[in-house]
């Protein structure tokens, strides 16, 4: 110990995380399945904003797109089928300083989990919504959902799905509060990763819907605009999803779209040749439910106990 100055102290670096610190277990989806892209996507968002594992949360449900939690470094939920909005929203509400993200499919949001996406939607609670569309139930091996297309032959429907498909756009448009609803598509990773950056940035709930490849059990879902991209409808404008020449080149139908304007946004989730992609809304100003519901959170326990026995005592006979 001679020598040494006694206010000697070590230099902490400060942590920086790479692609490695979010990856799980080794995904086991079907190859060709576009559930691997929006993975790779969302470790790179996590990377490029150096969100700290411990502090991010993957809630899921059931269906090929709720193994997400599995395959993320980080905390993650898998849940019930049609349940992973509630569960979100209680984690949120209990720990608002973490980042939110929700894996759910078509079957598991707009299906069994439907009452949960309205009120979700209206909550508008800080969390990222990624909703995996296939317009299959992959998971159980080929069933009708609520967004396949009409004729689509399955196991439930094998002589075609009688009824036209839900259009989830219109439907989200339509509920009270909402704050940022977009679309994109797995197969372009350069208009996925700019859609959910500019969602995990937003304040409040984004909901993105991604058109997403099965090649197993819904092979001709998206196989046209994906080999066509001219029957893709690209959205541009300042305020909306920031993307290079390049893209917009390989999208030849391409529309100016002010996101603020929620009845053309409506309009537009009407279309469905093209397909449009990108932010149809956006409104910061959406009253953000978790902002209420995390109060006293940072109550102390004998606070807490306190305020709970003073309320029994109002009822006490």
């Amino acid at each position: 110990m001679f020598g040494l100055k006694a206010d000697w102290s070590l230099d902490v670096h400060e942590r920086y995380f790479t692609i490695g610190d979010y990856a799980g277990g080794e995904a086991r989806w079907c190859p060709g399945c576009g559930d691997h892209g929006i993975l790779t996507v969302l470790q790179r968002i996590c990377r490029d904003e150096q969100l700290a594992p411990e502090m991010s949360v993957m809630v899921s449900g059931i269906g090929c797109s709720s193994r997400f939690p599995h395959y993320m470094g980080t905390y993650g939920f898998h849940g019930l089928h049609g349940r992973a909005l509630p569960l979100a929203c209680g984690v949120k509400a209990r720990r608002p300083e973490l980042d939110v993200w929700v894996a759910t499919g078509d079957g598991d949001c707009f299906s069994i989990g439907t009452a949960h996406w309205v009120h979700a939607i209206r909550y508008n609670m800080d969390m990222v919504v990624t909703v995996f569309d296939n317009g299959v139930y992959a998971l159980t091996k080929k069933q009708t959902s609520p967004t396949s297309p009409r004729g689509f032959k399955s196991n439930t429907h094998p002589r075609g799905a009688l009824l036209p498909p839900l259009n989830p756009l219109t439907v989200t448009l339509g509920i009270t509060n909402a704050s940022f609803v977009a679309q994109t598509i797995d197969w372009n990773p350069v208009h996925l990763h700019a859609t959910l950056s500019a969602a995990h940035k937003h304040k409040g709930l984004s909901f993105v819907r991604i058109l997403q490849r099965c090649p197993v059990f819904s092979p001709g879902f998206v196989s046209d605009p994906q080999n066509d991209p001219s029957q893709i409808l690209l959205l541009n404008h300042e305020k909306g999803i920031s993307v290079d020449k390049g893209l917009q080149r390989l999208f030849t139908n391409n529309r100016e779209h002010d996101p603020a304007d929620l009845s053309a946004a409506r309009n537009i989730a009407e279309e469905t040749s093209p397909i449009p992609i990108g932010l149809l809304y956006h409104n910061p100003d959406a009253i953000c439910y978790d902002e209420l519901s995390s109060q006293g959170v940072d109550m102390a326990v004998t606070d807490k106990l306190t305020a709970l026995n003073s309320v029994f005592d109002r009822l006490a006979v």
